[in-house]
């Protein structure tokens, strides 16, 4: 049977609230800001690898951090026992950012009735052998469906983070968070040549839709389909070309390559290629990013943010232009703007930062065909793996897990090797089509900063860019 967890009540079993309040008020006197984060999580992982389970994992956490912020400081203490004594301890700690104290508390976000997904815990549902037997039997279809396929491996993830904010005005907030994930790789064979495909996705949703055999099967293909798209890819080309991105998970590169220039600390600090050119124009004419963290069961949605403030649907860039940065509530202070409900921490051993939450491009009025077929020479890419970004400069290296040859608008050779090379400033504006097909992606993107990670989605419709480097062994 599954695990069944209990609401996370740590002020009815663990703190006695008034006391804790005291503590925190005593901790955050003469500051700015400060909060007390509680956290429970627990989390499961099952995965099915070259015919036999290979991990089935239940872990558990559960502690909390205690900030007190003064100006640009912030003191930060945290500890896995929840207890007054512990609390004393991280006062005392975090109460050194605030020295002699002088500033008055900022007013605490307002509240929010919304709700974005489920309370109940996701893992609850499904047995332990009936989400092995899931596996089971993706593994035993994948290999029934081409005799190419040499390896296969797929899993199950899920997890239940719940949260509480206790804010020094004394207000409470809760948010329980699911989030699941099913993910399978195959690996095709011929004339011995190996390649493999991938595919998954999630959500904060419950397990048991994503362990439904309507659902997994078509990740099934789409992985297989994949892999035999790159048995019979050529080398990439390489050179300066246009390149036409399709929608959806391509969004992984607007992303990184904009997404984190425009993060309110890197450009409070002016270490971001875009501080000091809010209200310019920084994009091609028709580009609008927003950052939505509001989206029903999305990856990267969240109700309120880690420091209590809900989530918004931010613009960040209007046609073309530069209307806004994401925030989180001390770097909002300082640049004297509102939050933007992007406080977001991995755990209550971390303090909050502005990050991402769901992060895409709107679409246009092209056809995705037409944009193709405009492309005399280049590549279109469809799938990307990882890549690297230079924040203060924008520039960013990704590979590609799925692209084509195209000459005269004609889709050709699927090409593998291709990684694609410039800078976030000069692609936006090199934009030259914006597809009418937005699209998010399937729910599959984890986003590091200072050695956090968080999840997060991403989405944009086809477009067409410019004068981008692909980095390829064919010249």
């Amino acid at each position: 049977m599954a695990l069944k967890m209990d609401a996370f009540t740590p002020f009815e079993t663990m703190l006695d609230q008034d006391r804790a309040l005291q503590i925190l008020r005593a901790a955050t006197d003469g500051a700015d800001d400060g909060e007390l984060f509680l956290e429970r999580k627990r989390g499961e992982v099952f995965a099915f690898d070259d015919g036999r389970l290979k991990t089935a994992s239940y872990d558990a956490s559960e502690g909390f951090g205690l900030r007190a912020v003064k100006g640009e400081t912030a003191g930060y203490a945290h500890a896995t026992e929840i207890s007054e004594q512990a609390l004393l301890r991280a006062s005392e700690t975090a109460r050194l950012a605030v020295g002699a104290g002088g500033a008055t508390l900022a007013a605490g976000p307002q509240a929010t009735n919304r709700k974005l997904y489920t309370d109940e815990n996701p893992m609850d549902g499904a047995s332990f052998t009936a989400k092995v037997d899931t596996l089971k039997e993706m593994d035993a279809f994948a290999r029934g469906l081409d005799e190419r396929v040499v390896q296969v491996s797929t899993s199950l993830a899920a997890s239940h983070q719940q949260v509480a904010i206790l804010r020094p005005d004394g207000t409470l907030v809760y948010d329980d968070r699911p989030m699941t994930r099913i993910n399978v790789s195959v690996i095709a064979e011929k004339d011995g040549r190996r390649e493999s495909g991938n595919a998954g996705g999630g959500g904060r949703d419950l397990l048991t839709p994503l362990m439904d055999r309507s659902h997994w099967e078509g990740l099934v293909r789409e992985a297989l389909r994949i892999a035999l798209v790159n048995l019979d890819a050529v080398p990439a080309p390489a050179g300066v070309m246009d390149v036409v991105l399709g929608p959806g998970w391509p969004g992984i590169l607007l992303h990184e390559a904009i997404g984190h220039g425009l993060e309110g600390d890197f450009n409070r600090k002016k270490t971001s290629a875009f501080a000091g050119l809010m209200g310019e124009q920084i994009a091609a004419k028709g580009v609008t990013v927003l950052d939505d963290g509001t989206i029903p069961d999305r990856r990267g949605s969240i109700t309120v943010d880690d420091e209590g403030t809900p989530s918004g649907k931010n613009t960040l860039i209007e046609d073309g232009i530069l209307v806004g940065y994401m925030q989180d509530r001390q770097n909002a202070r300082l640049m004297g703007v509102d939050p933007t409900g992007n406080g977001r921490r991995e755990s209550y051993a971390h303090p909050p930062m502005p990050r991402m939450t769901n992060t895409y491009m709107l679409g246009g009025n092209a056809e995705p065909e037409a944009i193709v077929k405009d492309l005399k020479d280049g590549i279109y890419a469809v799938g990307f793996g990882g890549g690297q970004v230079d924040i203060t400069n924008g520039k960013f290296v990704f590979s590609c897990t799925e692209a084509y040859r195209v000459r005269n608008g004609v889709v050709g050779d699927a090409v593998n090797g291709a990684t694609l090379i410039g800078d976030g400033a000069t692609a936006l504006k090199h934009i030259q089509a914006i597809g009418n097909d937005m699209a998010l992606d399937p729910g599959m993107g984890n986003c590091g900063k200072q050695g956090q990670w968080v999840p997060v989605g991403v989405g944009q419709p086809t477009l067409k860019i410019g004068g981008l480097t692909v980095g390829g062994s064919q010249t």
